[in-house]
């Protein structure tokens, strides 16, 4: 082209591009007005959902009054209404209402969430918002603008909610229905955030760096500085829930880098409440949330079941400390807790893992009651006192084996002391065990126990694996001196009923749906000896009704014998307990016990013979019988030997009344007594692998 042609389209070319942007400026400082309708068609076909920018649909028309666009550098939107309509599988009246909105997005958040991606919003501000956010069971949510993630365990997909840098909306509301999680709440707030918060808020106190949660944060104060006011109410899996908090920001809680911000907070979620006053934020070493709270409930499973955590169900509670939340790990710190009247503490980590949740951490205490603990076994506090069941004493409410599988845990017991629950026995002083829960087997290893100078060591598994639980235990005792852990105080300084170092084993195992089920179907063996023992000679002459020589001691004062041997091993079968050998030898009299105890029925039908060792010018020496159930037992005396004796003496009085007291004259009969000592100390030589010699 020649040189005039040229000049002549540059003259045009720069005509055009001063034209173009002449319209763009004029269209910036107008905000594009007639781009009302094409924007809401854009938002459509972006989000796949119907969008509006009027308070009425615009069917062809202008948009109504106040809106107002910005194009270059981003989308900045001011309009009297945003709709975001719901999905057409949503039950919701829309996704998103705002009133009088101004909204700046960036282009590249709008194709993101084209893609799949949660929606980024740089800035919403609102005189009024109303969200509404919804989950079906098969994953969809209605805040995901493209195909929802496959999987299949949609209640583990991660909620990808929308994310707000700045949000400024004076009256708010939020209602949430999420079927996954069987979450319904309906939440006012008020909120103030973002780059106004930035520019007006407080400066966030300084707190001490450690390794373990910080000590308590300042509270919000009253006034402006609560930028973030929420009152909800709802449901949470079947559970009433309430939530009451106060801060000066949302940001601090969803954006990684935010300072922190004071946070108070009250929950309730079944009979279960929890106080908090602390921070949150991402700002330290630490960051998420980190303060202190307070929480009580009716037991510890009440707070462990809404939010998946399996712990033991107790008598009611209350408990104080400190906890931190980092990059999804819990850390609990319990300075003190009080369980019915046990009284504990520990330190706890809690993290939710791709499987199952971890429990981790040191539980401690000064006391702990069992009886605070009956109704993890099914049974109410202080059960003894209240049977679950009609003449039964054995609780028979099913295990929640489901819990056991919920979670894992691995933590490490030391308690001081062990209350056992019946005024006769001395606590266990101190116990230490390591507890661990790894896809349904809860172990409890390392069980190390202390009393009356003995020791109790083994282990005990619960399988909740299948339909029915299987326990097992391995259990061993040595040394537990019987006169310093039962307690026997006599008055006139009589000596113990019995005494010295008890030393066994047990290994038993059972299945079943509850304590109860277990019990009644236990099997195994339990051993158990006395060294070094001595019995009460009065208890021994009124066990054998030898009135005669009872009555003498009872004159002359009560002595101790010296305990030759005694014995215990029992087998059980379904239940059934039965001694294959129960003896006590002493140079009185030895006593043999038999018959069988019935956890499976909770009955008792026990027999103790006494064999003496000398002469008695009036002794009944007729078996005693313990039977009945656990709930009423019965102590008698076996009537058939008694009517024997004195049918005898009946005939023999027509001879002579003197002659009647011969059926109740005892020679005593060593032979037999030192029978039963041999098969006694034979019994005991066995379990100690060595031979037994013969007592004489």
């Amino acid at each position: 082209m020649s040189s005039p042609a040229k000049g002549r389209w540059w003259l045009v070319a720069a005509t055009l591009l001063l034209a173009l942007g002449a319209g763009v400026g004029l269209g910036e400082q107008r905000g594009w007005p007639f781009l009302a309708g094409p924007l809401e068609r854009l938002a459509t076909r972006l989000l796949d959902r119907p969008v509006r920018l009027s308070a009425d649909p615009p069917a062809g028309q202008p948009a109504a009054t106040g809106f107002r666009l910005q194009l270059l550098g981003g989308l900045r939107l001011s309009a009297p209404v945003l709709h975001i309509a719901a999905p057409g599988w949503s039950q919701a009246p829309h996704l998103l209402l705002a009133r009088d909105v101004r909204l700046v997005l960036r282009y590249g958040d709008l194709w993101r969430a084209r893609q799949g991606e949660p929606l980024r919003v740089r800035l919403l501000q609102a005189a009024e918002l109303d969200l509404a956010l919804e989950r079906r069971a098969d994953g969809r949510a209605s805040w995901q603008f493209g195909a929802p993630a496959a999987s299949d365990h949609p209640a583990k997909v991660p909620a990808r909610l929308p994310v707000v840098e700045q949000l400024q909306v004076p009256k708010g509301r939020l209602t949430v229905r999420d079927a996954p999680l069987a979450l319904t709440l309906d939440t006012r707030f008020a909120l103030a955030d973002g780059a106004a918060r930035a520019a007006t808020a407080p400066a966030a106190p300084e707190t001490a760096r450690a390794t373990a949660p910080a000590t308590t944060s300042p509270a919000p104060a009253d006034g402006a500085a609560h930028r973030l006011q929420i009152h909800a109410t709802g449901h949470f899996d079947g559970f009433p829930v309430t939530v009451d908090a106060r801060s000066n920001g949302l940001l601090p809680w969803v954006t990684e880098g935010a300072p922190p911000a004071p946070l108070a907070l009250k929950a309730s979620v079944g009979d279960a409440t929890l106080e908090f006053q602390g921070t949150v934020g991402d700002e330290g070493p630490q960051g998420g949330l980190r303060g202190r709270y307070q929480l009580r409930g009716s037991s510890l499973a009440a707070v462990g079941d809404p939010v998946g955590v399996t712990l033991p169900t107790t008598a009611a509670f209350r408990m104080a400390g400190r906890l931190a939340l980092h990059r999804g790990t819990w850390q609990v710190l319990v300075d003190a807790a009080r369980v019915g009247a046990s009284e504990l503490s520990g330190a706890f980590s809690y993290t939710a893992g791709d499987r199952v949740p971890l429990l981790a951490g040191r539980l401690t205490g000064r006391r702990l009651m069992l009886a605070d603990l009956a109704p993890a076994v099914g049974a109410a506090p202080h059960a003894a006192h209240h049977p679950g069941r009609a003449g039964k004493v054995l609780p028979d409410r099913p295990f929640d084996l489901a819990a056991l599988r919920a979670m894992d845990a691995n933590v490490q017991v030391a308690i001081d002391e062990v209350d056992l629950n019946h005024p006769r026995l001395l606590p266990l002083r101190p116990l230490k065990a390591h507890l661990q829960l790894t896809g349904g087997v809860l172990h409890l290893t390392e069980l190390d126990a202390r009393t009356g100078q003995g020791r109790l060591r083994g282990e005990v598994q619960l399988d909740g694996r299948g339909d029915e639980a299987l326990w097992l235990a391995r259990l061993h005792w040595n040394g537990v001196q019987l006169d310093q852990w039962i307690r026997q105080a006599r008055a006139h300084g009589a000596p113990p009923f019995i005494s010295g170092r008890l030393r066994g084993q047990a290994d038993l195992s059972g299945q079943g749906r509850s304590t109860a089920g277990i019990l009644a179907s236990l099997s195994g063996r339990v051993h158990t000896e006395l060294r070094g023992g001595a019995v009460s000679h009065l208890a021994m002459e009124a066990g054998g009704l030898d009135l005669a020589q009872g009555l003498g001691v009872w004159i002359r004062g009560d002595d101790a014998l010296p305990v030759h041997c005694a014995v215990a091993s029992l087998e059980a079968r379904r239940g059934v307990f039965r001694p294959q050998t129960m003896v006590l030898d002493t140079d009185d009299s030895t006593v043999w016990v038999d018959g069988s105890v019935s956890l499976a029925t909770e009955m008792l039908d026990l027999r103790a013979a006494v064999t003496p060792r000398d002469f008695s010018p009036l002794a009944l020496r007729a078996p005693l019988r313990l039977r009945g159930s656990f709930t009423a037992p019965v102590v008698d005396v076996d009537t058939s030997a008694l009517g024997r004796k004195a049918a005898a003496a009946l005939v023999l009085a027509f001879i002579n009344p003197l002659a009647a007291l011969i059926p109740f004259v005892d020679p005593g009969n060593a032979d037999a007594a030192n029978e039963a000592a041999n098969e006694c100390q034979a019994l005991v030589q066995r379990a100690r692998g060595r031979p037994a010699p013969a007592r004489p």
